[in-house]
């Protein structure tokens, strides 16, 4: 998948016009692309214009006007690209509360090691950004890679209208799994192709 460049990038004040309109749109395509996992969790699969917009709106939230500084949100991001042969996902750790979401961040060490992707009769660990895991607690927010095994996008659109692709989670404090619907799949095979 292509990255998004510098080039790309609206300059502050031709954002904030177009923002209203383009909001919207953006907010969509997260909900097309958005897992629920559980109560608990959430994944949203990105690709370059789930990327692109991330960058603008961190460029909008902390007014960021210089070009080195940019360029750093746009290698931070850049990052949360899929590779070709795989996906790759925000997940969000969601407790309303405070105190019950601190708690879970704490007792939630070592997810990194009980997320999945099963594809068909296969079980894909999934792989953690490990600059993100501290010793004592996990971080609400984590970047994740779903390696497919070379399996192609037609091939996981079928899995998934047959009901055979899903997200599962086995960490012993959290358990959940979740079917990949056939119009999910569908959109990440469009990013697979891409």
């Amino acid at each position: 998948m292509k990255p998004v460049t510098l080039k790309e990038i609206l300059p502050l004040d031709q954002y904030e016009i177009m923002r209203p309109l383009l909001r919207p749109l953006f907010i969509a395509e997260k909900n097309r692309r958005r897992l629920g996992v559980g109560d608990h969790v959430t994944l949203l699969f990105e690709n370059a214009q789930t990327v692109w917009y991330q960058i603008q709106e961190m460029v909008r939230t902390e007014r960021i006007s210089a070009e080195n500084a940019i360029r750093h949100e746009i290698d931070t991001y850049n990052e949360l690209l899929p590779r070709p042969g795989e996906l790759s996902a925000t997940m969000l750790i969601e407790y309303d509360d405070a105190t019950e979401r601190a708690a879970a961040l704490r007792a939630l060490v070592g997810i990194e090691r009980h997320v999945w992707i099963c594809l068909g009769d296969r079980r894909e660990p999934a792989r953690f950004d490990l600059r993100q895991m501290a010793t004592d607690q996990v971080s609400s927010v984590q970047f994740v890679r779903f390696p497919l095994g070379g399996l192609e996008a037609g091939e996981l659109v079928a899995l998934a209208r047959a009901g055979r692709v899903a997200i599962e989670i086995d960490h012993p404090r959290l358990s959940a799994r979740a079917a990949v619907s056939a119009s999910l799949a569908s959109t990440l095979a469009d990013d697979l192709a891409a």
